[in-house]
């Protein structure tokens, strides 16, 4: 098997879909780098250059972006998720 690929969500403290989130990547045992973009302008800026969005969550996938909370779940039901989680990008 090979190695996940690391997981970075940038988030901010009042976020229900931060939470949901790292619940959802949390009950399929996989762990991940939280940036937390509202304790650190310099993260938010970083963020918003890589994605073009200023909202949280981002979600990273190795060097892939998947985007928010909706775009993994939508990347999860149509079974694109478990191929970036095992490594391959898209």
């Amino acid at each position: 098997m090979s190695q996940q690929p690391e997981i970075t969500v940038y988030t901010s403290a009042i976020c229900a879909y931060c939470v949901a989130a790292k619940n959802f990547l949390k009950s399929r045992g996989l762990s991940w780098n939280e940036v937390r973009i509202d304790t650190d302008p310099a993260q938010r800026e970083k963020m918003m250059s890589l994605t073009r969005r200023s909202t949280v969550p981002q979600i990273f996938i190795g060097q892939t972006h998947v985007g928010g909370y909706d775009d993994m779940m939508a990347l999860h039901r149509a079974g694109k998720l478990e191929p970036l989680l095992g490594g391959a990008s898209e």
